[in-house]
């Protein structure tokens, strides 16, 4: 390890290791397979690179981006890494100068393209010197069950068969435990180092905003950052050309990137972009693997991505520097619809899966649990803090449901009148007033509950039963999640307790809401006393949340601040007359409540 560290000294700079780099370098010089999941930004590349200077053999480097392997090699060369690229892109001319390079053992790097490996000429051309590692990038390319499979990839499971006794080292920024261990079975790896990076990166703070019409949202973002570095992911071309030129004629320096631009345009924009010479380059997710820039200030989804493991690894590409960094996700219903459809017409293998990360990337938009958490997690890995401090819900920041008590009673009284028998899906077909075959069938077409929350759509409803288990207001039971009522959501139900729920009404609900609720007025805005008051208050509820162990929206809302901030009750009485605040609330957190707001106004 000392040598690996005079070599990153002196080739690239570094002083110290990032987390697991140590570790990756360790099994690259032991000659060890080794699978490195590592979260974008945290240094993958160093990992191949530095242990090939310290071997006299060639370490092939496959990776699927052709576009930048010139990048990549010019990089290498300029520290004094003797490195190579072998693809489509060359001529006649230059490809036998690279192969004879390998042959008289000039290179510590070759970087080739996965379709190398579909014929059997370039193994011979390695059989031509000694090849001491193979590594592997973009590893979750191989597996069925990854976000971005590719059948080029399937052709390196030949690797250990025809070059054995060599080592494999597979590196991804994304790969859920299933995925890991598909990697690890189709490329044939034996007794593999296993390295996972930590998904929690605290600098990136996480919100997610139902889009209103148009790009307004989106361009009222940029607006608020200017001369910062960011980008903006679309769904379509269309989309793309677009915002770029919206954001262009507000005089904003932004540039389109996707693939239906010439291939001179796209680098263009890749290369300014490096430069500093664009600040906002708006895409499709033709971009941004391999982009050489830390200071990434703001990563801004136009529209909802088909998976969480390309969320993760787009909003990666913000703060590599460490520094904070914004992710704010615009979705709508019409993102998933719209997915469904692509999904459905393009994927010829594994339709229910591909279907079911697109639901689970729906539900991390549309339900307000810590975004950091759901990512963490979904990628395997053990939550152990209260709250992150880094996204909407956390701080306070989602939206909460109008009477969110009512329609808490609502849910409760569709669980226990259906028997306390049957999962959210069904609960909802109920609610709704869906007389499907089944509901039919048991009856609860008749029942009370049948039909009262019309207004809603399904996915609306199951995402608020399943904040009422997050609050402990339900619990889930047995193999088929089952829901049934805690003592608590009993007491709910029964109006002797209160609870919050948060996410967006559906317009037809809204609509009603408005015609009959004084709640829906426009908020009053806060004077600069309410403002500071406002802030004490939000710094109290987080040390309340942090003592807990809570998200801070299961303390107050941000709406239910703003009311105690504009209204500075000063009694129990009057506290109770603010929104949110019922008697169980009162009596666990208004003391302290009411003595902030009496010290900030003496």
């Amino acid at each position: 390890m000392d040598a690996l560290g005079e070599v990153v000294r002196k080739h690239w700079g570094y002083e110290s290791f990032r987390p697991l780099q140590r570790e990756a370098m360790a099994a690259a010089v032991e000659g060890r397979d080794a699978l490195v999941v590592l979260p974008t930004g945290g240094g993958k590349s160093l990992c191949y690179q530095a242990p090939a200077l310290l071997s006299d053999r060639l370490t092939v480097v496959v990776s699927p981006l052709i576009s930048l392997m010139k990048d990549q090699v010019d990089r290498l060369l300029s520290k004094g890494v003797p490195a190579a690229f072998l693809n489509s892109s060359l001529d006649g001319a230059d490809r036998s100068r690279v192969q004879s390079g390998i042959a008289r053992g000039e290179f510590r790097l070759v970087f080739v393209a996965p379709e190398r490996f579909a014929v059997g000429s370039f193994e011979r051309v390695l059989g031509s010197t000694k090849v001491g590692a193979f590594a592997i990038d973009e590893a979750h390319c191989i597996s069925h069950w990854g976000h971005d499979f590719r059948q080029d990839y399937r052709e390196l499971g030949r690797l250990k068969k025809t070059f054995p006794g060599v080592a494999v080292h597979a590196f991804t920024a994304t790969a859920t435990p299933r995925v890991r261990e598909d990697i690890v079975a189709q490329l044939g790896l034996e007794d593999p180092a296993v390295l996972v990076g930590d998904f929690f990166r605290p600098n990136l703070r996480y919100r997610a905003v139902k889009r209103g019409g148009g790009f307004d949202d989106i361009h009222a973002e940029v607006a608020r950052r200017p001369g910062q570095a960011g980008i903006v992911y679309c769904i379509r071309r269309s989309d793309v050309d677009a915002l770029s030129e919206q954001l262009q004629r507000a005089g904003i320096k932004a540039a389109p990137y996707h693939a239906g631009m010439e291939d001179d345009d796209r680098t263009r924009t890749q290369d300014r972009f490096a430069a500093g010479e664009v600040d906002v380059v708006v895409a499709t997710v033709a971009f941004g693997m391999g982009i050489d820039r830390s200071d990434i200030r703001f990563v801004l989804h136009a529209a909802m991505p088909k998976s969480l493991e390309h969320y993760q690894q787009e909003t990666g590409r913000a703060g590599r520097d460490g520094e904070p960094a914004d992710c704010v996700l615009f979705y709508g219903g019409q993102d998933f619809q719209l997915w469904h459809s692509i999904i459905s017409k393009n994927e010829t293998t594994d339709l229910d899966a591909k279907l079911k990360m697109l639901s689970e990337m729906y539900a991390f938009a549309t339900t307000p649990r810590c975004r950091h958490r759901t990512l963490v997690e979904y990628f395997g890995q053990a939550w152990d803090r209260a709250a992150c401090e880094a996204c909407d819900v956390c701080r306070g920041e989602v939206q909460t449901v109008d009477d969110g008590g009512g329609m808490a009673r609502k849910l409760l009284q569709g669980v226990a009148e259906t028997g306390a028998r049957f999962g959210p899906a069904y609960v909802a077909e109920v609610l709704t007033g869906e007389a499907t075959e089944r509901v039919i069938q048991r009856g609860h077409e008749g029942c009370t509950a049948f039909g009262s929350v019309k207004g809603e759509s399904k996915g609306a409803l199951i995402g608020w039963l399943k904040q009422l288990v997050d609050q402990g207001a339900l619990r889930v039971e047995g193999e088929y999640g089952v829901l049934r009522l805690t003592a608590l959501g009993q007491r709910v139900l029964e109006g002797e307790e209160d609870v919050e729920l948060y996410g967006a009404l559906s317009r037809k609900s809204s609509r009603a809401k408005k015609a009959t609720a004084q709640a829906a007025a426009p908020e009053a805005k806060l004077d600069a006393d309410g403002r500071e008051l406002f802030e004490a208050l939000r710094a109290l509820r987080r040390s309340i949340a942090d003592e807990e162990g809570c998200p801070a929206f299961m303390v107050f809302s941000d709406r239910t601040l703003r009311e105690m901030a504009r209204l500075k009750p000063r009694t129990p009485e009057a506290l109770l007359r603010v929104h949110g605040v019922g008697h169980v609330k009162l009596e666990a957190f208004g003391d302290r409540f009411l003595k902030a707001i009496r010290q900030l106004l003496k």
